[in-house]
């Protein structure tokens, strides 16, 4: 009808002038007529509008306060669950049991309950377990109750039910240490076994307890697996329990999977525990091994770094170089250069290094040059028993300000695994102390052929 209206004004629009006022009333008419069903649809369109504006504005001030409460409740079970926890880091049983009450479905609270009231140990336990069946920790606390009343199969089984749902460390470890109480020893080597094969941490209290049952390392070193944490945690074990050279012997292995620059420093401390225990063989194999795996700068001759073109190593088949009042050594192109200032101790060692040899006569060898130090003043070659400091031989007194080799002969006895080359300085009488300077250039020890 509107649009009918609005076409019939437009033709009259168009109408000729002369007939103005018929035309005009009639125009007047139909746009009146038109006006007023446009005001019906504009309002009509304009209350739909204003229902949806309103219904927007209203379901975001819904959203909005449905926000707001989820906000509220979240910030409520946050203080909740921070006032539990500060309640159980008081750790006393009065505080874990208000911190149960804040939250009771946190089931490590149960636990902690339960190893402060035992009377209601195992309900407390059962409590745990309900919450979270998978907790290996609650079937082996449970287990105990259970072993502590005299109910081993029930003990037993819950243990076994730990071991099926968390198969990591501590139901292997936790069912070793049942069968050895229960005298199972078959089952014991087994779970001990089990729980070996699982890295952990710290598994020296695994080793302890087979310590107990067979202080045996060969029976012990059965358990390991190539997993190189278990076997350095077991040579740390036997390093406590002075078995050096079963430690020494399972060193080699460790070179083969373990990590260089974390185990070369306990594995050059083995080396020095052997030495001191006269064992040549092993102390030697782990040398060489060491050597041929290149986690050391090393040479197979004796003495090693016989021309001082390395830092030394902390191991005693390497040089060491003592540090006084008065007196400092360092390795060179030129070979070991040593300052005296005149206020070095009246005794002291230079250089000294570990060589390992067989029984027979040697020469040693050498090649050094000297400033501002006189004759016969105390500084010479020694070679001396590694374990007694007897000294088998020594040199003559170094002092040449030229480059000079010299040598001399000795002998070691049978029986003596190891002997010390040393570079001493000693005060002679009626002289002061040394204010010069010393560079070797090379050192060698060779033995006679018969």
């Amino acid at each position: 009808m509107v649009q009918k209206d609005r076409m019939a004004i437009d033709a009259l629009q168009r109408a000729d002038s002369k007939v103005v006022f018929p035309i005009g009333i009639t125009r007047h008419l139909l746009g009146l007529r038109y006006l007023v069903a446009s005001g019906s649809n504009i309002m009509v369109y304009a209350s739909q509008y204003d229902v949806m504006k309103f219904m927007r504005k209203w379901f975001r001030s819904f959203m909005r306060l449905i926000a707001l409460g989820l906000c509220g409740l979240g910030i409520w079970y946050s203080w909740k669950f921070a006032h539990a926890g500060f309640l159980s880091d008081q750790d006393t049983e009065a505080s874990v049991r208000a911190a149960i009450v804040e939250v009771p479905d946190a089931w490590p609270y149960y636990l902690r309950l339960a190893q402060f009231d035992q009377v209601n140990a195992r309900p407390l336990l059962s409590r745990a377990l309900e919450l979270n069946r998978y907790d290996a920790q609650a079937y082996v606390e449970l287990a105990l109750q259970y072993e502590t009343e005299g109910s081993y199969t029930q003990a037993e089984n819950l243990l076994l039910s730990g071991y099926a749902i968390d198969r990591t460390y501590l139901p292997r470890w936790s069912l070793a240490n049942f069968y050895l109480r229960r005298d199972n020893l078959p089952e014991f080597w087994r779970w001990a076994r089990s729980a070996a094969a699982m890295p952990s941490d710290d598994i020296s209290p695994l080793f302890d307890l087979c310590w107990r049952v067979a202080p045996d390392p060969q029976k012990i070193s059965t358990l390991l697996n190539g997993n190189p944490q278990t076997l350095r945690q077991f040579i740390e074990f036997l390093l406590a329990k002075d078995q050096v050279n079963q430690a020494g012997q399972l060193s080699t292995r460790l070179i083969q999977t373990g990590d260089e620059i974390s185990d070369r420093p306990m594995l050059l401390s083995i080396i020095n525990r052997l030495i001191a225990t006269n064992d040549k063989a092993t102390a030697l194999a782990l040398w060489h091994a060491l050597i041929e795996r290149r986690w050391v700068d090393a040479d197979l001759t004796e003495p090693n770094n016989a021309r001082f073109s390395r830092q030394p190593l902390p191991v005693s088949f390497d040089w060491t170089l003592p540090e006084e009042t008065g007196l400092h050594s360092w390795p060179g192109e030129s070979g070991l250069e040593i300052e005296l200032s005149g206020e070095e101790p009246e005794d002291a060692t230079l250089a000294e290094q570990v060589l390992p040899v067989d029984p027979g006569s040697y020469t040693l060898a050498y090649s050094y040059r000297t400033t501002g130090v006189a004759p016969d003043t105390g500084i010479h070659w020694q070679i001396i028993d590694a374990q007694s400091g007897r000294v088998l031989g020594e040199s003559a007194d170094l002092s040449s300000e030229k480059t000079v080799q010299s040598a001399f002969q000795t002998s070691v006895p049978p029986d003596m695994p190891f002997v010390r080359l040393r570079l001493h300085y000693h005060r002679a009488l009626g002289t002061p102390r040394i204010a010069g300077r010393l560079v070797i250039e090379w050192v060698r020890i060779e033995a006679h052929r018969e």
